[in-house]
């Protein structure tokens, strides 16, 4: 199909995200929520829904949600009701889940996504409630579906978006930015491998120009933001053609195939009818007053934009460099701690650690598939290695060379000392190197008294070899420079 056609047209997306919440104890019962533990063992006569039991609700469910809310500028509700959400399904032992319906405890809020790094675009988050998650059924093996209730009655968030997001690249932002808070915040682990993070995608299309929104369908099984970017992108040139070539979108419920990259219809929307929601008998209304909200609000702790900016202008780096550090909150916390450690407290060092961080100490990272935590390199180490090389005693060069030793756990200071890399600033014995290359390089000299410029770095390359890498490059560099002009 002409790509002129698919310009034709806009996405209307809005993300569904359950965030399985941090806490030791379940929703509303005393069960563990152990992640890894046998099947069936973090359960209890409430989790199995025996008759006779009655729930009752975990403080910090409604801690985190308040935090979450005030984390993404919404109201916070004082007056909360619970309902039930019915349906049937092997892994959900009551027959309904415990939900808010009507009244989310947090409600019209919004999220800044950076689009660049001067633009920005605000989409909107029409609610946050609380409710527990279902079991797991496993239908992959040779026998009938077995039925874990080791995650039901876990405490989720549902955080569902305004449909504002235009493209599958708004939606990667909004995700990774979202992501960051509820990690920060240290009410949710981030990590979808382990059903932490779960998304699910309402994608519609329609003319541009046009305010009436298409229909929509609502993709599951996204268990990667990557994924998630090409489910969207795939369902709105499926949903393009569709309309292009006299057909309709019907409202259903799609699966991303991870292994065809593309979607496919698994069954008819449910409405919110569907679910024939009505209040909970067993638990009387949450009441959340302005004292509760302050409280949380004291204690919650700096979120990922407010560091970025902290970053910027505290230690003077690029956004673009803080951007990258607060990614990952660790990470973040490892480049405080290794400017907490420099002797030297200049400006450019602040660069040169984050240069540091950036390149060694995440491709180590990403080599060994590991977290910055379970190094061996310490801020310690990459400090140690920034004032080696602030104060001249070490270059560069010398320093990457001795980095395979310090991903040990080795004192670069002691490497440096054991190995003699100490960098030499004896102008003397720098002079006497240069007029010993530049009489044994005669035609060189010539060249580059012909205009041919690029000869000197001929030069440096061999004083900086017959130092073993140990002359300083600045000095060598600068007393070249006298010897040829």
């Amino acid at each position: 199909m002409n790509e002129e056609i698919y310009e034709k047209y806009e996405p209307v997306i809005g993300l569904e995200i359950h965030a399985q919440l941090l806490t030791e104890s379940k929703a509303f019962s005393s069960s563990s929520t152990k992640f890894g533990a046998s099947p069936n063992t973090n359960t209890d006569p409430i989790t199995l829904a025996h008759p006779g039991t009655l729930p009752v609700l975990n403080r910090k469910v409604v801690d985190y949600a308040i935090m979450m809310g005030l984390a993404t500028n919404c109201k916070i509700r004082e007056k909360n009701l619970f309902a039930r959400k019915n349906y049937f399904y092997q892994d959900l032992p009551k027959g309904y889940q415990i939900s808010q319906d009507k009244t989310p405890i947090c409600y019209e809020g919004y999220l800044e996504i950076e689009l660049d790094e001067t633009n920005t675009k605000r989409i909107g988050i029409t609610r946050i409630h609380m409710e527990e998650d279902s079991g797991k059924s496993i239908h992959d093996l040779d026998i009938d579906t077995l039925v874990d209730f080791n995650r039901a009655g876990v405490a989720l968030i549902e955080i569902v978006s305004e449909p504002d997001i235009r493209s599958s690249n708004e939606a990667y932002l909004y995700l990774t930015q979202l992501k960051q808070i509820l990690v920060y915040l240290g009410i949710n682990t981030g990590n979808m491998e382990e059903g932490a993070l779960r998304v699910d995608a309402n994608v519609s299309v329609r003319p541009i120009g046009r305010e009436k929104f298409g229909t929509r369908t609502e993709i599951k099984n996204l268990n990667s933001f990557r994924n998630v970017e090409k489910a969207i992108d795939y369902e709105v040139k499926r949903q393009i053609e569709l309309i292009e070539n006299g057909g309709e979108v019907r409202q259903v419920t799609m699966q991303w195939d991870g292994n065809a990259n593309k979607t496919k219809e698994m069954r008819t929307k449910e409405m919110s009818h569907d679910y024939r929601y009505f209040p909970e008998p067993d638990l009387p209304p949450l009441l959340v007053g302005v004292d509760w909200v302050e409280k949380v609000k004291s204690a919650m702790p700096e979120l990922p934009l407010t560091r970025k900016n902290r970053f910027v202008d505290q230690y003077e780096i690029p956004s673009y460099d803080a951007g990258v550090l607060i990614a990952d909150k660790e990470i973040a916390d490892f480049y405080e701690e290794t400017i907490k450690k420099l002797e030297d407290k200049s400006t450019a060092n602040n660069k040169l650690v984050s240069n540091w961080v950036m390149t060694e100490v995440m491709r180590l990272i990403q080599d060994r598939d590991t977290t910055v935590t379970d190094l061996k390199v310490s801020p310690e180490h990459i400090a140690e290695i920034v004032d080696l090389i602030s104060s001249g005693a070490i270059s560069n060069k010398i320093a990457k060379d001795i980095f395979s030793e310090v991903e040990l756990g080795k004192s670069p200071k002691s490497i440096v000392e054991e190995r003699g890399l100490e960098q030499v600033s004896d102008t003397s014995l720098i002079d006497d190197l240069v007029k010993e290359v530049i009489s044994a390089n005669p035609d060189s000299v010539e060249k580059f008294k012909s205009g041919n410029a690029k000869v000197k770095g001929f030069f440096v390359g061999q004083i900086m070899k017959k130092s073993k890498g140990k002359a300083n490059p600045q000095l060598v560099s600068d007393i070249v420079d006298k010897y040829l002009n």
